[in-house]
């Protein structure tokens, strides 16, 4: 029976397990486990160290330039700027004289034509009796309907836009305004009222609502005729279907700023008595 319990119990040769027992430590350099672990751990470290050691060093190399070019790109920039700066007092400067020299153009008539001149143009401040029209969005700014507005262009047409105000100035010339500004800004014959986007723009200058149009004048002729033009049938009708809200005042005195820039289109040399620029 001990013969047998023997056999059962060592069923492979000793010399087995020490063969694999060989194999398996030639394979692993012969380094018990926990040692194997420590020794990665350690190559893992001076790696790491390495790579830090090295990366350090190359900025410290590079600093110096990177510190050079960055000074050079700020010594650029205020160069530029300043250089930028002169430019735009230059353009200042020869936009006034440009304005002077016109303004002066305007007045060689010598006689009462000059003012008419340059109230048409819009080269001189203005003022006088006229009215006061204030054009507002709807409140909610979100309405729906047909009638004048009815179109597939318009997503918002509680939102008073670009071809309403020029309906609205039209208007006014028409019932004998003399002189317009929209929101401060004097029209001339130039003037353009376009949009971008859902801005209102008069001569490239955006505009926000209200817009407040002030029309120098005889108040009273102007309200009456505005109120009875079609133009004025239209600004009613935009204010039943769609709310946009508006209201207009005859004014004792309003006054009207310049044209801040008046492009002289042609002149013709001769005295200055008879010819004048125009613009």
């Amino acid at each position: 029976m001990s013969l047998l319990t023997n056999v059962m119990d060592h069923s492979l040769d000793e010399g087995y397990a020490e063969a694999a027992a060989r194999r398996r430590a030639q394979a692993t350099g012969g380094l018990p486990r926990p040692l194997r672990a420590k020794l990665g751990l350690a190559v893992g470290l001076v790696l790491a160290a390495l790579v830090v050691t090295v990366g350090a060093a190359q900025a410290r190399v590079a600093a110096p330039g990177v510190a050079k070019e960055h000074q050079e790109l700020i010594d650029r920039i205020t160069k530029e700027t300043s250089a930028a700066d002169a430019l735009q007092t230059q353009v200042d400067t020869l936009r006034d004289d440009v304005s002077a020299r016109q303004h002066e153009a305007l007045k060689n008539g010598g006689d009462d034509q000059e003012n008419l001149v340059e109230l048409v143009s819009g080269a001189t401040a203005v003022h006088g009796p006229g009215v006061k029209l204030v054009v507002d969005d709807a409140k909610s700014a979100q309405s729906d309907g047909g009638g004048p507005r009815q179109s597939a262009d318009f997503s918002d047409t509680g939102r008073v836009r670009d071809r309403d105000m020029q309906r609205v100035v039209n208007g006014l010339w028409s019932s004998g305004a003399e002189a317009i500004s929209i929101n401060g800004q004097r029209l001339t014959a130039l003037s353009a009222i376009r949009a971008a986007g859902d801005a209102v723009l008069v001569d490239n200058r955006p505009l926000v609502p209200p817009y407040t149009v002030l029309a120098v004048g005889d108040g009273h002729r102007i309200s009456s005729r505005f109120a009875n033009s079609a133009d004025g049938m239209y600004l009613h009708a935009l204010q039943d279907d769609f709310g946009i809200r508006y209201g207009i005042s005859v004014q004792d005195d309003i006054e009207l700023p310049a044209a801040p820039s008046v492009i002289v289109r042609t002149a013709k040399p001769g005295s200055p008595k008879t010819e004048k620029g125009t613009s």
